[in-house]
């Protein structure tokens, strides 16, 4: 077994995982000696070539994939050749879909195992943590405003203004949350960052918590990503044993601790998170006064959403000014862009702001999976506006989305074919609003179970034209009544359905 390396890299992640990443390892430890290393890394988010595995030639990482444990025996006896094998991919940096992103939250992921520290210094990780370390906290602050870095989590709102309320708030002490219960259809991000890469998400809330006089931060992660949980509890333990929490606000040390949720969507909106974590029922609370001044515990309280804060250490290694000439407008940096559906090449995407939604599923994701015509695509998760094959040159980034009707939300996209029904996508947001529903307002509670009705009676071909208008009235009342943006989104993906896709709605009349 001449040529063999000394190190073979297969993900250890849940999506890699669930398509038999496990039994490639098995299968790997069984066929090699004793001195070569498997490595359990983190995903590339390539996820056609899953279960993906690599080796170190020479200084360049090589790509086979996907691989099954049937596969393991001809690659090890062929001495996991550079290309002539039918599974070589050749240097996995040279992959087009991995080649042409902008990756700066993700610039590390896939490269080695989520706990490995060392390595992560070694590729550019505690950068922004040293450079931190050297300013007071309102530089960090202005860094931050300069970089123009906005909530990923679908708000949008500016980063740096919300640190610096929290700042000037005054209260007996400060918290930090991380907003991790990433529930939107199609996304899977957050997930990937916590299973891949924890330490970025670890150090952005460092340099995060030097900035606001935070001293202890959460994470609120959902319990249905077990494999996320056990990672990143792993990541801070080494985090700690290394001394990085140490001496970082007022020359105190910080702490991070994680606190699962039970799935409930509505606790993805930052006050019901809140109550969440104070042991109350998930439900939304009413606004004013913000987090930043009274959140958690009645404490001045930032909550930041896993690639916020994961594009901290980037921005404070760099500078402010350098993270802002990604992007365009009002949508400065990077987004991590999603595919899901019925797509060819499920992948994640990392590009500046700006790339058009064309290119996302046209150039990276190579289509549908099914080969059929690519009828609707839905962008920001279950609350998001379904778009039409006309829409795809839109750039994607918060003011152009907006213009069309639609939002960026966390970057999620889904594919439809031309099989989908419109009429039961509309039904299926309302249906989730009616099931999601903290229930604290009426609009919410009820609208979305009226709305879920008088579709079902459309759909049914009753009084079409007279539920059309009723619906119109209720999408109106929920979006201008809602306490949040469950009750108050929800319409979006109706209306747009409607707008766009009328034939849907009205078919049983015509018939």
């Amino acid at each position: 077994m001449t040529g063999l390396p000394d190190r073979i890299y297969i993900p250890g992640d849940s999506a890699a995982r669930s398509v038999g990443a496990d039994g490639v390892a098995d299968a790997l430890a069984a066929a090699l000696p004793d001195s070569c290393e498997i490595v359990r890394n983190g995903s590339r988010g390539l996820f056609w070539l899953e279960p993906l595995v690599e080796i170190d030639r020479d200084g360049v990482r090589l790509g086979f994939g996907p691989v099954t444990p049937d596969d393991v025996a001809d690659l090890v006896a062929t001495g996991f050749p550079d290309s002539s094998h039918k599974l070589a991919l050749g240097p996995v940096e040279d992959i087009p879909q991995l080649a042409r992103q902008q990756r700066l939250i993700f610039a590390r992921c896939g490269l080695a195992a989520p706990s490995d520290l060392e390595a992560y210094a070694r590729s550019g990780g505690l950068r922004g943590l040293e450079v931190a370390r050297t300013l007071a906290p309102d530089t960090i602050i202005e860094q931050v405003k300069t970089s123009g870095l906005r909530g990923r989590g679908g708000a949008g709102f500016p980063a740096g203004i919300k640190w610096e309320t929290a700042r000037k708030s005054s209260g007996e002490r400060k918290y930090l949350c991380c907003n991790a219960d990433e529930g939107d259809s199609g996304t899977y991000a957050d997930r990937l960052l916590m299973e891949g890469d924890p330490f970025t998400l670890i150090e952005g809330m460092c340099i995060a918590a030097r900035a606001i006089g935070a001293r202890h931060g959460l994470v609120y992660l959902r319990s249905e990503y077990p494999d996320a949980i056990r990672t990143l509890k792993q990541a801070i333990n080494v985090w700690r044993e290394a001394g990085h929490f140490r001496d970082l606000v007022d020359g105190a040390d910080v702490d991070i601790e994680v606190r699962t949720g039970a799935g409930a969507y509505i606790c993805g909106e930052e006050s019901s998170m809140l109550n969440s974590l104070e042991g109350k029922r998930g439900e939304v609370r009413a606004k004013p006064p913000i987090p930043a001044i009274s959140g958690l515990f009645g404490q001045p309280t930032i909550v930041n959403n896993v690639l916020t804060l994961g594009s901290v250490p980037w921005i404070l290694a760099h500078g402010g000014e350098a993270y802002r000439d990604f992007g365009i407008g009002r949508s400065r940096g990077t987004q991590a862009f999603q595919l899901a559906g019925d797509v060819a090449r499920g992948a994640l995407i990392e590009l500046a702001f700006g790339v058009s939604l064309r290119s996302l599923i046209e150039d990276f994701g190579g289509g549908t999976r099914s080969g059929r015509p690519l009828r609707a695509v839905q962008v920001g998760g279950p609350l998001g506006a379904y778009l039409r094959e006309a829409d795809l040159d839109v750039a994607m980034d918060y003011e152009a989305l907006a213009e069309i009707g639609g939002m960026l939300g966390h970057g999620g996209i889904v594919v439809f074919n031309d099989r989908v029904d419109m009429a039961h996508q509309a039904r299926f947001a309302m249906a989730f609003c009616a099931i999601e529903s903290c229930g604290k307002c009426t609009p919410c509670r009820v609208g979305a179970t009226r709305g879920r009705e008088t579709l079902d009676k459309i759909i049914a071909g009753d009084e079409i034209e007279a539920n059309l208008d009723l619906l119109q009235d209720l999408c109106e009342l929920m979006t201008d009544g809602s306490l949040c943006a469950m009750g108050g989104l929800t319409p979006m993906p109706v209306r747009s359905a409607i707008e766009r896709f009328p034939e849907d709605f009205t078919r049983l009349a015509a018939e």
